[in-house]
């Protein structure tokens, strides 16, 4: 199974649209997550029509975009556990925190908040964030991500936006 990841589109504040290399790449999976920070629910509605969306409210999220989804939420695919979850506060520390959130065995914590891609392994846990698709304001470029589920297997790729 194909998962499209994405987090911090910041539309319409950073861009104006979902960029189409994004648009492109999800149009081929099965299942969208995205780690919040959408600003607008017609973001979602527009992924909707590619795949299966699953989404968490970020702390940029207005009162009606929160009231709409949780703050954090686990996904089953296959036989692995997604934890969702934006995150808040400082980048330092921040994947010991996000941990916390997920007492149950997980097998992946998608996250954002930072904007900084990252697709790494620890405690047995994949850890990914895939940036932001639309800012660079605290990472050298945008991008998103793909998750490729298979059985109990789990592995990331992240995309760069050039």
């Amino acid at each position: 199974m194909q998962i499209g990841i994405t987090s911090d589109t910041h539309i319409p504040v950073r861009a104006h649209s979902l960029p189409n290399i994004l648009i492109q790449e999800f149009s081929r999976v099965d299942l969208i997550l995205h780690a919040g920070d959408i600003l607008t629910m017609d973001v979602l509605m527009e992924l909707e029509k590619l795949a299966p969306v699953k989404a968490v409210y970020g702390n940029m999220d207005k009162p009606e975009t929160r009231e709409q989804l949780e703050e954090k939420i686990i996904v089953e695919v296959e036989d692995v556990k997604i934890g969702l979850i934006h995150g808040i506060g400082s980048k330092i520390g921040l994947a010991s925190r996000i941990k916390k959130e997920f007492p149950e065995t997980i097998d992946c914590i998608v996250y954002g908040h930072t904007h900084v891609p990252e697709c790494r392994l620890e405690d047995n846990i994949l850890f990914f964030n895939p940036g932001s698709p639309t800012d660079t304001v605290f990472a050298p470029y945008r991008s998103f991500g793909i998750i490729e589920v298979n059985g109990k297997r789990i592995k990331g790729r992240l995309i760069k936006i050039d």
